[in-house]
């Protein structure tokens, strides 16, 4: 089926419709209500500077189930050493500026562009975008940020300027969402880095199956730094 132009509602068409490779939509904005209604339904905006927005819904679906994190023998030493401070919540911007620098696999430039940059910066002044900041002898060293809808995690990028950092990240998100009882995070599209920490695929309509009872949740809104360690 053709891909369909948003309009000024924010009505998205059947993920359904979508090709293997995700895209679905294009147009519409970046509101906090637009993104707030795609992520609901499994729907994400990856698109480069000079492109129109792109709305995405791949399949299969790469997730993490947070009890399912892989956590390597030599990361559990590491994790033992207890070098790492984690907060959440505290630098969002900067994380969300930091992750601008990494670089997709096939894209040239960042696909963080300025204006999605101000838009998951809104999302997190309304309580539904969350960091994880990683320090090291008081100096951010390494992070992640997504958004959390309901009982899902939906990640959208991380960085690290030192060895392993952005792992812990990833781990302590993971068991502090283990704990309560979130049913996946969703990693968009797989890279080595994140099927290395346990990233597998499922099908759309699984995908959609697990949203459905996310959706059913209330959101944890505000600030998260009740998880920090």
């Amino acid at each position: 089926m053709p891909i369909q132009w948003l309009d000024r509602s924010l009505d998205f068409p059947e993920p359904a419709i979508a090709e293997d490779n995700g895209l679905f939509a294009v147009g519409g904005d970046l509101s906090v209500q637009r993104l707030l209604r795609a992520y609901q339904i499994g729907a994400f905006p990856w698109f480069n500077e000079n492109d129109p927005i792109l709305w995405w819904h791949p399949n299969p679906r790469y997730v993490i189930y947070p009890s399912d994190i892989y956590v390597s023998k030599s990361m559990r030493q590491i994790l033992r050493r207890d070098q790492f401070t984690i907060t959440y919540d505290q630098e969002f911007d900067t994380v969300v500026e930091e992750c601008s620098g990494m670089r997709r696999e096939g894209q040239a430039g960042t696909w963080l562009t300025k204006r999605m940059r101000s838009a998951y910066k809104r999302l997190h002044q309304a309580g539904y975008a969350h960091s994880c900041e990683v320090w090291l002898d008081g100096e951010l060293v390494g992070g992640l940020y997504g958004v959390s809808i309901g009982r899902a995690f939906y990640g959208e990028s991380m960085f690290t300027k030192a060895s392993n950092a952005s792992k812990v990240a990833l781990i302590h998100l993971a068991r502090n969402l283990e704990q309560r009882h979130f049913y996946l995070i969703d990693c968009q599209m797989p890279t080595p880095h994140l099927i290395s920490m346990g990233a597998t695929p499922i099908p759309r309509l699984t995908f959609r199956h697990f949203l459905k009872l996310s959706n059913s949740h209330e959101t944890i809104r505000g600030s998260w730094d009740f998880m920090a360690k």
